[in-house]
């Protein structure tokens, strides 16, 4: 029903503008979650019973979350649940207010299954977002927030910007994703070189110790990276990670990388951003075989990027991921995408 009903509507929205479909979801999510007994209620049809498990000392109550991005500025909060989720990452969220990349700066790739984004980390600063999380009431499933710098901030300045984020949001997330991988924020990427990597994360672990009561329950920090890293470059952020304490890796961000596209939407091609969807099926199950090898497992892996259907979900786990995350598979598939993932789990495919 979504394919044939939902989706094409959404397509029309603003003349065809995929943030118009975007925004106008989110409001209607907001809404259902203010609607009582309708997250209950859809829950008990699309949740993950039976599919709980414990990951860097988190108990999510299932392995399919939703991925940042989605709701930068958690609006929809109390709604996800309903759909199947067991859990959220809100964000990316930065220290300052910013309105992101000029528009239109979202574009589907339809015959590819693929999403151009150049957001930019649009949104109301990392104050704003605390405060909006102090009016929720427990949501039922674990939090994470991603956390990324400021456009207007320095380089050189980028630890106390991430710190500052930190610090606001600290008492309302379960677990925090460094996010050090955007193609959108220029500059950005090299703080994935180990020395700029180090110097960050030592600082948001010691934030987080200093936080945390008598340091000994300091809450999980992750990092995200790119889908575009070396091998040799992604070992080198890893035993970074290791030597910090990181509690896990997010894998992977958004590519800048244009293969596997439909000849269709090479024209599209040129647009400037990073691509997601179905052309990041491979290298994203790649890429977490590769940190899983290569920790031997001792690393906790959110595998992310391509999940368009349920074996896409268990091609991840498969590879060493102990959660997943969907985002662009939503604009694609519809809700009904992690109900078919959960059920598929359940059925034993999930290892």
């Amino acid at each position: 029903m979504y394919r044939r009903l939902v989706r094409p509507v959404l397509y029309r929205l603003g003349k065809g503008d995929a943030e118009v479909a975007h925004e106008q979801t989110l409001s209607g999510l907001r809404r259902l979650g203010r609607v009582p007994g309708a997250v209950s209620a859809l829950s008990r049809s699309y949740g993950a019973a039976g599919l709980e498990r414990t990951v860097f000392g988190i108990r999510f109550p299932g392995p399919v979350g939703l991925a940042a991005g989605m709701d930068k500025n958690g609006i929809a909060l109390p709604a996800w649940r309903a759909l199947g989720f067991g859990f959220v990452e809100v964000g990316t969220v930065t220290a300052h207010p910013q309105p992101g990349n000029e528009k239109p700066r979202l574009f589907r790739l339809v015959e590819s299954e693929a999403v151009i984004n150049r957001m930019g980390f649009n949104n109301l600063g990392s104050a704003a977002l605390a405060s909006r999380l102090e009016g929720y009431g427990p949501l039922g499933y674990p939090l994470g927030i991603s956390i990324g710098k400021s456009k207007v901030t320095p380089l050189e300045d980028a630890v106390e910007d991430y710190v500052t984020s930190l610090r606001r949001l600290y008492r309302f997330g379960d677990y925090f994703a460094v996010n050090v991988s955007s193609p959108n924020t220029p500059g950005l990427r090299s703080l994935q070189d180990a020395g700029q990597l180090r110097e960050l994360l030592t600082a948001l672990h010691a934030e987080a110790v200093g936080l945390s009561s008598g340091g000994r329950d300091a809450k999980p920090i992750l990092v995200k990276i790119a889908p575009d890293l070396t091998e040799q470059a992604i070992d080198e952020l890893l035993g970074v990670c290791t030597d910090v304490g990181v509690a896990g890796i997010i894998a992977t961000n958004t590519t800048i990388g244009r293969s596997g596209l439909a000849a269709s939407d090479v024209p599209l091609a040129a647009e400037a951003g990073g691509l997601s969807g179905r052309p990041l099926t491979e290298i994203s199950a790649k890429t977490v075989a590769h940190i899983h090898a290569e920790t031997g497992g001792a690393l906790p892996i959110i595998g992310v990027g391509g999940i368009l259907e349920p074996s896409d979900a268990t091609r991840l786990f498969d590879a060493g991921a102990s959660l997943v995350q969907v985002y662009t598979g939503l604009i694609y598939r519809g809700p009904g995408l992690i109900r078919r993932i959960n059920r598929s789990l359940a059925e034993g495919n999930l290892p």
